[in-house]
């Protein structure tokens, strides 16, 4: 799409900025799609292998690249001796760009290439070449015989963050996702209070594990880059390898129609992806990459580990006065994300006396990232495993603690929430689990050889909207039986998260269609853009752009059929009017001016009529009138008919959306709750989850089935978090030790019991116009702490250090 596409729209394009709270079409359509469990639209295809991803997309003449990963943590790539690879067969070149090779991957959103120069090495695992052949088999086997000498500055590498916390250092606030605050007096407030709780705790990285590994089949056609990826943010990507490779934005394409997973790991360009766009352009034939395991796990994205403080004091009865919370992260010199363990911190429970600071160290690993939910993921860990111990202290029901410090207003902005359904959720959730039979004596309830417990976490995650645009399109499609369809084209992806389903209802509620006459368009650049998957903010962004092309097509039938968009009814393939027009300011106006000069002569009517053509063209609302088509006594018209009157026998439209005044003037946020039982051996230490229930406020559902899986999801990372999943690097040589699914632990079927989740009703319209939030990453955030929480119920020891493996309670265990 051309710059000038963007300033000056070829087609009628619908525009909204949040500035205020929206009224949503969705309670005036006629189907009510929306929130409907419907099945996956493309589930078919991916069950029967139909629906290909990145590595299974083949190309004429294709080749097969491996990248090459330095054995060390930190030092220089001395030479590279490609001689060892000629008696292998179908081996094509060694491929090496010291210049522009990625160092490592970039940030989710960001649009200038990640760090370039591949000649120093900073982490054990950084790419520095790329093996060309015939077969994968023969790829794999060059890469590694290659030799490479190199020189080595392991010893000088930083490789431990324990030790490295002497060397701490500010963040980059400015390119952070959140920032250091203090109000109030918090340290002295602490110090007075009459009960305070201090603690640290600490969290491991982690890695996204997302099924799908990172891949990139890469070829050009003259000038133009073509690239079939496996990113969950398209535009962004698209310019940075635009950077990266300093190219005319109009000569690179990326298309990745389905995304097996990501987790924030493909939010931004890998290594392979220059690799495979430099060595397809030097041999002149496509070229595939596909990362294996290990070099996912090594040369991709980690959730930083932490180190965070969490400072309370309340009053006796528990109202707290003061929160503190400090968080430590770690990422490769010159890299500015930190983990923003504390932005849930910041808004969900009351207090004057507020700190939230973030310091980093520098460290030889593999580049820290976004990972899903991140900040809350691990920062709800730390406070919500400290609200728990507070409780105790206070001899509270941790949910009567949560009630006491339900805030009005936002304690750190001093804003409103746009809504807030926390107590809510916890209150729906408390009945559902049981919570009235927990006995809150640690170590008291014994059925057979296991110790038994209960724990509960409240869970929040901020909202927000992101600039997104799509197109609608209407045609004539006589395969389908009511003769019409709709098109909805943007560059969102969806990456198992339901983006393909949920866009399809959007559309076909809002264009009174059938399911089977929508065609989704995604995961091409192609196409217009959107802000694509993460964030929790692909569904409201991509989603509301389409709601608003699909709000656009309405109103200019509406227009051709003599209807106002408000009288409308699109029901079925069927035009049909409902209520009365009620009709605003400025229709008012031009209505009684009309009826002021009629009869005054042609030139003053003209000029009525130029001032009517105007204000629709600024309002959007046209005041034309039609006899020709009559919608008395209910009758209705076909939407077929009216698409065929136009041009190409298709209506087009586009729809734009952008964050407005309301991020600042509301906080918007879902709000959830996690409660668990556990089961811990008594003498082996073994812990066992053996069910969890959620629930969750999220806005307006728009598919609850899919919607529901997102939250099991979030609950399986909690499981992980809390028990099994870290990522362990040698600090002796920053080798990262388990870089698979064997010895890198997630959570499996027989580690997951059953999970409940219960969909808490909500409605904002200060979000979007669909009134919808972000769901999956707030079922993640403080899964893992109800779960910590159990366990001390269960028998009676708190662990600060996470994952809580059976040999942090072995010792402690009640005889």
């Amino acid at each position: 799409m051309s710059l000038l596409d963007s300033v000056f729209p070829s087609e009628p394009t619908k525009k909204m900025m949040m500035n205020a709270p929206v009224e949503s079409l969705f309670d005036k359509t006629a189907s009510k799609l929306v929130g409907k469990p419907i099945n996956r639209v493309e589930g078919s295809l991916k069950v029967s292998g139909q629906a290909p991803y990145t590595a299974e997309i083949h190309l004429d003449n294709q080749a097969y690249g491996v990248l090459v990963s330095a054995t060390i943590a930190k030092g220089r790539v001395k030479q590279i001796d490609s001689s060892s690879l000629e008696a292998i067969p179908d081996i094509i070149k060694v491929v090496t760009d010291p210049e522009h090779f990625l160092r490592n991957a970039q940030q989710g959103g960001a649009t200038k290439s990640p760090k370039q120069g591949v000649s120093e090495i900073f982490y054990h695992g950084q790419p520095i070449a790329v093996v060309i052949a015939e077969t994968f088999e023969a790829a794999t086997e060059g890469a590694k015989a290659l030799k490479v000498t190199y020189e080595d500055d392991t010893n000088q590498a930083a490789l431990n963050f324990t030790t490295e916390l002497l060397n701490v250092h500010d963040v980059n606030e400015k390119k952070g996702s959140d920032k250091n605050l203090e109000k109030g007096n918090p340290e002295q407030s602490l110090a007075d209070a009459a009960v305070t709780l201090d603690r640290f705790y600490h969290t491991p990285s982690q890695n996204s594990a997302a099924m799908e590994p990172h891949a990139t089949l890469a070829h050009w056609e003259g000038e133009k880059l073509i690239m079939y990826s496996s990113n969950q943010m398209l535009s962004s990507c698209k310019k940075q390898i635009v950077d990266a490779l300093d190219l005319d934005p109009e000569n690179v394409q990326l298309i990745a129609r389905y995304v097996g997973g990501g987790f924030g790991s493909k939010l931004g360009i890998s290594p392979e992806s220059i690799a495979a766009a430099l060595a397809a352009k030097e041999l002149g034939r496509p070229v595939l990459i596909t990362m294996t395991r290990p070099q996912v796990m090594e040369a991709t994205i980690r959730r930083s580990n932490t180190r965070q403080r969490i400072a309370i004091g309340c009053s006796e009865e528990g109202i707290i006065d003061t929160m503190i919370h400090e968080t430590v992260s770690s990422n490769l010199p010159g890299e500015a994300f930190f983990e923003p363990a504390a932005l849930s911190t910041h808004y969900l429970y009351r207090g004057d006396n507020r700190r939230v600071n973030y310091q980093q160290v520098d460290i030889n690993q593999v580049l820290s990232g976004s990972m899903r939910a991140p900040g809350e993921a691990v920062g709800q860990i730390a406070l919500e495993c400290a609200m728990d111990e507070l409780a105790e202290q206070l001899n509270l029901d941790p949910v009567e603690l949560r009630r006491r410090n339900e805030p009005e207003q936002d304690p750190s902005k001093d804003i409103p929430f746009s809504t807030r359904k926390l107590i809510a959720c916890i209150d729906q959730a408390a009945e559902q689990f049981g919570w009235n039979q927990r006995n809150a004596k640690p170590a008291s309830r014994l059925e057979g050889d296991w110790w038994m417990g209960m724990g509960m976490a409240a869970a929040a995650r901020g909202n927000s909207l992101a600039p997104s645009e799509a197109r609608a399109t209407l045609q004539i499609d006589n395969s389908k039986a009511l003769g019409v369809k709709a098109v909805i084209e943007t560059d969102m992806t969806d990456i198992g998260t339901g983006s393909y389903t949920v866009f399809t209802q959007v559309a076909a509620d809002l264009l009174g269609l059938p399911i089977d006459h929508i065609e989704m368009k995604l995961g091409d650049t192609s196409l217009p853009p959107a802000v694509g998957s993460g964030g929790s903010m692909g569904a409201a962004s991509s989603g509301s752009s389409i709601y608003l092309a699909c709000q656009q097509l309405r109103e200019m039938i509406a227009e051709k059929v003599g209807l106002y968009p408000d009288t409308i009814q699109l029901d079925n393939g069927q035009i049909k009017q409902i209520g009365e027009h009620d009709a605003n300011f400025a229709e008012t106006v031009i209505e009684a001016g009309k009826q002021k000069v009629a009869g005054l002569g042609d030139n003053i009517v003209d000029k009525v009529a130029d001032l009517k053509d105007k204000l629709a063209e600024i309002t959007g609302i046209s005041l034309t009138e039609s006899k020709e088509y009559d919608f008395s006594n209910f009758q209705t018209h076909s939407l077929a008919d009216i698409v065929a009157q136009y041009d190409d026998q298709k209506l087009s439209a586009k729809g734009q959306i952008a964050p407005g005044k309301n991020a600042k003037s509301h906080r918007q946020a879902s709000f959830g709750a996690n409660f668990a039982e556990v089961a811990v051996h008594r003498v082996t230490g073994e812990i066992r989850v053996k069910r969890m229930t959620g629930a969750f406020a999220a806005g307006r559902i728009l598919n609850h089935k899919t919607a529901t899986s997102q939250c099991y999801g979030g609950m399986v990372f909690g499981i992980g978090s809390a028990l099994m999943e870290q990522v362990i690097h040698d600090k002796r040589d920053g080798r990262l030790c388990n870089h698979n699914l064997a010895e890198y632990h997630v959570p499996v079927n027989a580690d997951v019991p059953q999970l409940d989740v219960i969909l808490v009703e909500e409605d904002d319209p200060y979000t979007n116009p669909m009134h919808i939030k972000g769901i999956g990453e707030t079922a993640i955030a403080g899964a893992a702490a109800a779960i910590a929480n159990a366990v001390y119920n269960a028998v009676g020891v708190r662990v600060y250090d996470f994952p809580i493996t059976l040999d942090k309670l072995l010792y402690e265990l009640p005889e």
